[in-house]
């Protein structure tokens, strides 16, 4: 009795949340768990990733049978943010970082199954199941399901609408009891308990970790640059990255350096380790914590510097990546990286035609706001974008934004739009928003300049800083309308295009609350 609570306790151990506990613990009484994790291959793995590794860790210790899904099929069907052609390389990439991850953390990967997508789900069987799925499954569900997770655009592929079912047919066809994943894979959770069943299968548990804060501070880190630290970055990139993090005194709130250090590094401490933060005895001398609890009252009654804990968590990330590093010297696996994330080609004078920086975005201040005469759903406002005089621009958000929250508002403005006339107003600009349709109740939220700026800030593409706007976009070209398929909200509420932050010199531009939400 007493090792099934302990190995339950594992388990659950900083989840978020646990759906099928009963399940759960009526196993335990038999058995070990079966229990899959699965990644998609898609963009570089960065520090992040520990916090799942880490937990599989936790999973090992508790005598479970883990798998890991390299998920590469998902990868492309996710709006293809993985090509087709360079998912064989990102896929061994994957395996390649993640097992020399697990080793730094002390996992022996022997315990462990590594499982391709490609493996099984190309089957015929997985195939007809699939077919079987969707006859069941309702485009409202699969889209709702994907929300968090997969890429969301406006006129969405068929593919991302199929990726949620996929993720549910693996968990049967991995033969697990459980999937462990990130809480924003809740609604893809869900799904798969109401629809495996009608297939015939069983409804498995699911775990959830939570939604970490990175360490550049979650909601904050819009304001920081380098907030991505890569797993094959060297010391002087951590440092600098950990420098600009944040982490305000006191402030345990969204504090990505507290939770890297609760997550990861106390996650894998043996009974007796302590958690070292090494301080000039001027500054008191070294502090040991037995407790993630010890060290997080120690900061919230600020004993404990910001500068301290950076340091020492420094410390402790370059302890996990130096093996990895030291991996990833050998000739073969540096070819590997140079494969699977080439460069960016450069552009040819067609691909230059709808690149972002012909776009003039600027930061503006509403001076001026009132209700259009004639259409009860405008407003017309005037916004100084750092000409000589404040613009007229027309907007639709008089049902999303009250008039006084518009009146002085920091806005993100496309400057370069031709001129148009909205019932009888003439408007040279458009007022950028986060836009999402859920359930038939549609929510838009005016982007969020980074603290610090001002009007007329320029806003920029990261990567595409250099080029002139054009003075005005040809409506003829569509430039505008090509570029915007590509805008949209990140699921930490960044503005970005194809993945690259939209910034100022202040830094990120944000919204609200709507994730993965297209910008209109």
């Amino acid at each position: 009795m007493g090792d099934e609570i302990h190995k339950k306790d594992l388990i659950l151990r900083n989840l978020q949340e646990c759906l099928g506990e009963d399940r759960l613990a009526g196993i335990l009484k038999e058995r070990n768990l079966k229990i899959y994790w699965g990644t998609a291959t898609t963009g570089r793995p960065h520090i992040a990733y520990f916090v799942p590794i880490s937990k599989i860790a936790d999973f090992l210790k508790a005598d479970c049978e883990v798998t890991i899904l390299f998920a590469d099929l998902h990868a492309y069907l996710d709006n293809m943010k993985a090509p087709w052609e360079l998912l064989q390389f990102r896929t061994t990439y994957y395996e390649e970082v993640i097992k020399a991850m697990l080793i730094s953390i002390g996992v022996p990967i022997e315990k462990l199954k590594f499982v391709r997508g490609t493996d099984y789900q190309l089957s015929r069987e997985y195939t007809l199941d699939v077919y079987r799925l969707s006859s069941v499954i309702t485009e409202h569900d699969a889209k709702k399901a994907g929300a968090e997770v997969v890429k969301q655009v406006e006129n969405p592929l068929l593919s991302g609408l199929l990726y949620p079912g996929l993720q549910a047919l693996d968990e049967e066809y991995l033969k697990v009891d459980a999937q462990f994943g990130g809480v924003d894979q809740r609604k893809i959770f869900t799904l798969s308990e109401k629809y495996l069943p009608q297939l015939g299968y069983t409804k498995r548990i699911h775990l959830m970790n939570p939604m970490v804060p990175g360490l550049a501070g979650g909601k904050m880190s819009s304001s920081v640059e380098d907030s991505k630290i890569d797993i094959l970055d060297n010391a002087a990139a951590v440092k600098k990255k950990l420098k600009k993090a944040f982490c305000e005194p006191g402030n345990v709130a969204d504090n990505g350096v507290l939770a890297f250090a609760k997550h990861v590094v106390f996650s894998l401490f043996e009974e007796n380790e302590a958690f070292l933060v090494k301080r000039d005895e001027v500054n008191g001398g070294d502090l040991k914590f037995r407790t993630y609890d010890e060290l997080e009252k120690s900061f919230a009654e600020q004993l404990l510097h910001p500068a301290d804990l950076k340091a020492s968590v420094e410390m402790y990330i370059n302890k996990l990546l130096d093996p990895i590093r030291k991996t990833f010297e050998r000739a073969d696996l540096k070819k590997l990286v140079a494969n699977a994330y080439p460069p960016p080609k450069k552009q040819t004078a067609a691909e230059d035609e709808i690149a972002p920086h012909r776009l003039d975005i600027r930061v503006g201040k509403i001076v001026e706001v009132s209700k259009h005469p004639d259409a009860d759903a405008l407003y017309v406002e005037k916004i100084d974008v750092g000409d000589e005089q404040p613009r007229t621009i027309v907007s639709g958000l008089v049902q999303y934004v009250p008039i006084e929250e518009m009146q002085d508002r920091l806005v993100i403005v496309l400057c370069n739009l031709k001129p148009a006339k909205m019932r009888g107003v003439e408007s040279c600009g458009m007022v950028l928003c986060a836009s999402i349709e859920n359930e038939g109740a549609k929510s838009v939220e005016p982007l969020l300049s980074p603290s610090g700026s001002k009007a007329g800030d320029k806003v920029v593409v990261e990567g595409y800083e250099s080029g002139t706007p054009d003075a005005v976009l040809n409506p003829k070209k569509k430039i505008w309308e090509k570029l915007q398929v590509d805008l949209k909200t990140s699921s930490s509420l960044e503005a970005e295009w194809q993945n690259n932050p939209l910034r100022t010199t202040a830094g990120v531009i944000t919204t609200k609350s709507l994730k993965n939400a297209p910008i209109k």
